[in-house]
């Protein structure tokens, strides 16, 4: 039998390594692929073990040994009927002849790598991950998880854990406990600046300025400043987030301003960010005043 794990969720990968080892009953061989040599084939594919009838055999990464690779096809009409054999590949090249030959005789499970566009599954993922751990998460809390810490598996994972020493992890919790990631940082800076907090918005770059990059910062924010207008032009019956692959969620928030704004507020914070670009890349301006003074021009609406 073999399993073929391949994608570039490396959480998801491990915990299914981790399942298929709690199922065996033995103990796995571990073998890293890239160090693997032709003299050890017969041993994988027709060895026996000592102290089990069955072997679980995982080997990683053996797609970049070429020349193992390459005979991998010659070898699994020898496989031994009590071998199970797991390979881990998170970016096989599909066209060679050996994924070819792999597809006809393995179980193959593709573990994509969780994007923005993944977060209404990541919001339901950690309420699940909480409920294991005996930890109550409400929906809201779970959003505003997602939000500071974003989609990495790994990472929520750790933040859960950390979390795990009460019995609620609420969103005061959330926010005294983690660091908003700078996607977030930003969008509650655009928000900031939506709402016409004048006040706010200069503190929040403050504080940011001594942490982030101001041209990444100022990207992020022309992404926002896009799905905004996108949100402003749209007539009735149009697919915003469909036609511009933006998530629903992040229309949702803006959605309000889009609305309060119209296209003609709307292409005012357009005009606003363009002038602070054409600042920061002809000017001896510095980047911090240039965002500051476009954030504040957004803010009193002018």
């Amino acid at each position: 039998m073999i399993t073929l794990l391949i994608g570039e969720n490396s959480f998801e990968i491990d915990q299914k390594i981790q399942q298929l080892k709690a199922e065996f009953d033995g103990t796995a061989e571990m073998i890293d692929g890239a160090e693997l040599t032709v003299e050890q084939l017969p041993d994988i594919f027709m060895g026996m073990s000592l102290f089990s009838e069955k072997r679980l055999v995982i080997i990683r990464g053996v797609g970049v040994n070429k020349s193992i690779w390459d005979v991998f096809p010659a070898w699994l009409d020898r496989m031994n009927d009590d071998l199970h054999l797991v390979l881990v590949e998170p970016k096989p090249d599909k066209r060679t002849r050996t994924y070819k030959a792999l597809q006809g005789v393995s179980s193959i499970h593709d573990y994509t790598l969780w994007t923005d566009r993944d977060e209404r599954r990541a919001h339901q993922w950690v309420i699940e991950q909480a409920s294991e751990r005996g930890v109550g998460l409400s929906s809201s809390a779970a959003r505003l998880l997602v939000e500071r810490i974003g989609v990495d598996q790994w990472q929520l994972t750790n933040t859960l854990d950390k979390l795990s020493v009460y019995d609620e992890i609420t969103e005061d919790i959330i926010r005294d406990s983690t660091e908003a990631r700078p996607h977030e940082s930003v969008f509650m800076l655009f928000e900031t600046a939506l709402r016409g907090d004048q006040v706010r918005v200069q503190e929040m770059i403050q504080v940011l300025s001594l942490s982030e990059d101001p041209y990444q910062l100022f990207g992020l924010l022309s992404g926002q400043a896009f799905q905004l207008t996108a949100l402003a032009a749209a007539r009735e019956g149009d697919d915003v987030a469909k036609d511009f692959g933006i998530h629903p969620f992040v229309l949702s928030k803006l959605r309000p301003y889009a609305a309060k704004r119209g296209v003609r507020g709307v292409s005012k914070v357009v005009i606003a960010l363009a002038a602070a670009d054409q600042a920061i890349k002809t000017s001896s301006l510095e980047p911090w005043l240039a965002i500051e003074q476009a954030l504040l021009r957004i803010a009193t609406n002018k």
